[in-house]
């Protein structure tokens, strides 16, 4: 059964990706807000730090990329849809380093919509949905961005 607040869904899922990816724990990744529309995903500076003292490009792009997942997954589980999801295609640019804790916001992407998506799903077991993510900078402006392609597979029914 899929909790019908959204933050508490939300929060169960973060509880879920800290249980099922090590690397997240290391990381210190915990949620920041979620609307229903827009994921955020906290973390601290100290464990993603490089070695000039700002974060770590490969945990900005973890964040964004797990943010992206996360609200696709958020989006299945709310409808009860039980499948798996990849992220397909991704890029990413890397725009002002970042010197203090961050964070990284997931929306669909401009363009981009849930019912083209729930309607693909349902009549071909799959569907994929394109995904903005960024972790903020100074002055409002994104310090980097990701932009993906997620796919969602329903999962077999298990065999009775």
């Amino acid at each position: 059964m899929t909790p019908s607040d959204p933050l508490t869904a939300a929060q169960a899922l973060v509880s879920f990706i800290r249980e099922s990816i090590p690397l997240t724990r290391t990381m210190g990744l915990e949620l920041g807000g979620y609307d229903g529309e827009r994921l955020v995903l906290n973390c601290p500076l100290a464990p993603n730090v490089n070695d000039k003292g700002c974060a770590f490009g490969g945990s900005l792009t973890s964040l964004m990329t797990l943010a992206g997942w996360g609200l696709v997954e958020l989006a299945l589980r709310q409808r009860g849809e039980d499948c798996d999801v990849y992220v397909g295609v991704s890029s990413v640019r890397y725009l002002d380093p970042v010197w203090s804790d961050f964070h990284a916001e997931a929306q669909r992407a401009e363009g981009a919509d849930w019912e083209t998506f729930f309607a693909t799903l349902a009549s071909r077991n799959r569907a994929r949905i394109s995904v903005a993510c960024q972790v903020p900078g100074q002055d409002g402006k994104p310090a980097a961005a990701l932009e993906a392609q997620f796919v969602a597979k329903r999962r077999a029914a298990a065999a009775e």
